[in-house]
């Protein structure tokens, strides 16, 4: 009987030993696919996302590109270059700085480099606005001068008060050339008081007006 047991023990013993290495292997195996597996999954993930990210960037530089050309907004107005009257009598008052393209444009590169250039934006708009007298074109413009600048989802938003905003709303159920004309007024005055004293005094206006006097001179 003890003989038997030991040759059943043996037998029992070699038996694993023969399943060991092909359960190893099988573990191996399957541990290299799964390993395998995960790093494909991951690398396809990976460039999945990155082609994802990169597509989303892509198409929101071109719909940036696309939103630019389709709002048509000239870098300046077209005007012959300033003479050294004209830039001196911008100092007089802001009604003579608006009144030419070209104080308009010294004003709108200061106005850029504060982040306010919708002011000026805006107020050229409703100028543009007041020139239209066909009834769809005026509606077009109203709602997209009204998206634009007066949306308070918009990056372009003027700073306006309650008052003005309730009138621009009953205003837009008939849209009209004068439409925002509060509103302009209002963006008008903030830039006279808040704006203009610091155009005066910027670089911009200083270097114009300096370099336009050194050219007199040695005219």
């Amino acid at each position: 009987p003890m003989g038997s047991e030991r040759m059943e023990m043996r037998k029992r013993q070699m038996s694993t030993t023969q399943e060991t290495p092909g359960a190893a292997q099988a573990q191996h195996s399957t541990g290299s696919r799964g390993s395998n597996a995960c790093c494909f999954c991951w690398c396809c993930c990976c460039s999945c996302s990155c082609l994802t990210v990169r597509n989303q960037d892509e198409e929101r530089a071109r719909r940036t590109s696309h939103e630019l050309q389709a709002e048509g907004i000239p870098n300046c107005e077209e005007s012959p270059a300033p003479t050294l009257e004209e830039v001196s009598a911008w100092a007089q008052s802001f009604d003579k700085l608006m009144l030419t393209p070209a104080g308009r444009n010294a004003f709108r590169e200061f106005l850029r480099t504060e982040f306010s250039e919708e002011n000026m934006l805006f107020w050229m708009a409703c100028e543009e606005l007041k020139q239209e007298s066909n009834k769809s074109v005026i509606e077009e413009k109203a709602r997209l001068i009204y998206e634009d600048y007066i949306s308070i989802l918009s990056p372009k938003e003027v700073s306006l008060d309650s008052r003005v905003r309730e009138v621009i709303n009953r205003n837009m159920l008939e849209p009209s050339q004068h439409t925002f004309d509060d509103a302009q007024l209002q963006i008008y005055t903030l830039m006279h008081r808040d704006s203009y004293p610091r155009f005066m005094n910027s670089a911009i206006y200083k270097d114009l007006l300096r370099s336009l006097s050194e050219k007199s001179i040695e005219a």
